[in-house]
């Protein structure tokens, strides 16, 4: 799915939008979590969550700082995001971690567009650019650990 979070013309909306997506990918690590068997699987998810929450904190700091409403939940991609997970879990693990990689791919998509664009502080796309990295490390991760 090609996204267009990171592309906003103001940099209020580009943090809110953010937000939401993060609590999309929150809801999908969540669901990751219960329905995987492999412990150690499992924790390194939990983990990758973590950032997630942490960047949940970043973008509502920026907005209060903003003065603008810092959602506190998704929207209706929630519902795919944590669908494909739930239907990869009839299949096992693996399954699901290949699509949890794909839903990284619009996260990853969405910090690349926000780090380079201009209506976000130089410190905010310093920001999305360590967030894109933590993207890109979480993919990565499950890329090869589905393919194990």
């Amino acid at each position: 799915m090609v996204t267009t979070v990171g592309t906003e013309t103001t940099f209020e909306k580009l943090v809110q939008n953010l937000l939401i997506l993060e609590h999309d990918a929150i809801a999908a690590y969540q669901s990751t979590i219960e329905r995987l068997d492999d412990p150690a699987a499992k924790a390194k998810i939990a983990q990758f969550k973590g950032d997630h929450e942490a960047h949940v904190a970043e973008l509502t700091r920026m907005a209060g700082q903003l003065g603008v409403a810092a959602p506190q939940e998704g929207d209706l991609k929630e519902y795919l995001t944590t669908g494909k997970v739930a239907l990869a879990s009839i299949i096992g693990d693996r399954s699901i971690l290949k699509a949890m990689s794909t839903n990284e791919i619009e996260t990853k998509m969405a910090y690349d567009h926000a780090s380079k664009n201009t209506a976000a502080s130089p410190e905010a796309q310093a920001y999305f650019a360590k967030a894109y990295a933590d993207e890109d490390r979480h993919k990565t991760w499950m890329d090869a650990a589905a393919a194990a």
